[in-house]
């Protein structure tokens, strides 16, 4: 069945949210809890279809998992080499980190298992970690770099120092995880910063992990602890009601509860730097990570050139800072986000199609965009019908884009919002964005 929503132009906004966990920490919390000994005990996890896929991958490989019940999770973790041959194929779902990360995972268990995902899923590279597993001695099989995985049994993995030639926390993150059961210690140096949960969370689990500038490193056969783990809410998440309060024409709104992880934390950066009155009220540190609660209000947002180091600490958020950038005045230049090419969809092309359809002059990049706001119009977009191409970001963002629209707009394949952000519609609403679901076409 097909889905859609349809966004009808809207005016002020107020009230308060709180958007579900961390969908990164979601996903590391069932990984790491897994291979721990003992009981982790999980709060606040995102009970989106991704994370549950990574969940359900676990519990096919004989790991008991209570939950998700509003939230909580308790995971009996099998130890390091507990995990259980699985008699079926594992399937990802959507969700790219839980392939990815599962990749360094799975490399090195003394059974075979193979990685399978939905259409979208199945179109994405893996060879940039199937190459650098694969000098640890990993032996991977897949479809020209694309899923099905089949990871075979080795012998043996062997530590590697790594220079990553594109930043990417979910490379990272693989030979991290391969790291724990390689022999020696696994260096991974970054061209740029990206997120660190599972350095964090590494860390809570009793592993010890070195931060050395740009490489972290760990060494093989270091156990993991359960712990306790509060998921803060995902500021990716959030992303869409920074941009809905900065742009809509009367506006108060607060995030609660959200996660200010500073390798996170583009988002906020940049919208600063575009002139959002964005503050940060009540900063705290739960489980190891630093949550506050952020507060928007009604802005007067300008163009800018995108600085680039902070790109890497946006990649998911430039679906909706690109309909921030719509509503600036002057222009908007993004580069250096090549990353976007491969996600769930081409988010540089879909946002560009859906721009244009909605009466914006944007010009769409190899890495980036150049996008003419048209800050100074009350109603900034044309309204019409755009297509998400099955990308819940997009989809989401175009929802928020009603708010300066002079007309609906209506945003097609919108299924896989569910993936990511499950109450969206029902918080929209609750704080002035008019937006409902369509189901049959």
């Amino acid at each position: 069945m097909s889905q859609s929503f349809l966004a009808r132009p809207g005016a002020a906004l107020s009230g308060s949210v709180r958007v579900p966990g961390d969908k990164s920490i979601s996903h590391r919390s069932i990984m790491l809890g897994a291979i721990a000994q003992g009981a982790t005990q999980v709060t606040g996890f995102l009970e989106g279809a991704d994370a549950i896929s990574t969940m359900n991958v676990f519990r096919a490989m004989g790991v008991q998992i209570e939950g998700p019940h509003e939230g909580r999770v308790t995971v009996h973790g099998v130890g390091l080499h507990g995990l259980k041959p699985p008699t079926v194929a594992l399937d990802c779902g959507n969700a790219g980190t839980s392939m990815r990360l599962l990749s360094g995972l799975l490399a090195g268990q003394g059974f075979e298992a193979t990685l399978v995902g939905d259409e979208s899923l199945s179109m994405r590279p893996m060879r940039r970690v199937i190459d650098p597993l694969s000098q640890m001695g990993a032996k991977i099989d897949s479809n020209e770099g694309r899923p099905p995985l089949r990871i075979h049994p080795v012998s043996k993995l062997t530590a590697i120092a790594y220079d990553m030639p594109m930043a990417s926390a979910q490379v990272k993150s693989s030979l991290m995880l391969a790291g724990l059961y390689a022999e020696g210690e696994t260096r991974v140096t970054e061209p740029a910063p990206t997120r660190d949960h599972t350095e964090r969370m590494l860390t809570a689990f009793g592993v010890k992990v070195d931060v050395n500038g740009a490489t972290v490193s760990v060494r093989g056969g270091q156990a993991l602890k359960a712990t306790d783990i509060d998921v803060p809410s995902d500021i990716s998440s959030a992303a869409f009601f920074l941009v809905a309060g900065a742009i809509a024409r009367q506006s108060d709104v607060i995030v609660r509860h959200v996660g200010v992880n500073p390798t996170r934390t583009g988002i906020i950066d940049i919208l600063r730097l575009m002139g959002a009155q964005l503050t940060l009220e009540n900063p705290r540190t739960v489980g190891g990570e630093p949550v506050a609660d952020l507060r928007v209000r009604t802005s007067q947002l300008k163009g800018i050139e995108v600085p680039p180091e902070l790109v890497p600490l946006a990649i998911d958020e430039f679906p909706i800072l690109f309909i921030a950038a719509a509503c600036a005045h002057g222009r908007t230049v993004v580069t250096g986000a090549e990353e976007l090419r491969v996600k769930e969809s081409d988010r540089i092309a879909v946002m560009a199609e859906g721009l244009k359809r909605l009466g914006i002059d944007c010009t769409p990049t190899e890495d980036g965009m150049v996008i003419e706001g048209r800050g100074e119009h009350p109603e900034v977009f044309s309204g019409g019908e755009v297509d998400s191409h099955g990308d819940h970001r997009p989809a989401m963002s175009f929802a928020v884009a009603s708010l300066r629209s002079s007309s609906p707009i209506r945003i097609k394949n919108t299924l896989n919002v569910g993936t990511s952000f499950p109450n969206f519609l029902d918080l929209a609403k609750s704080v002035g964005i008019d937006v409902e679901r369509i189901d049959a076409e």
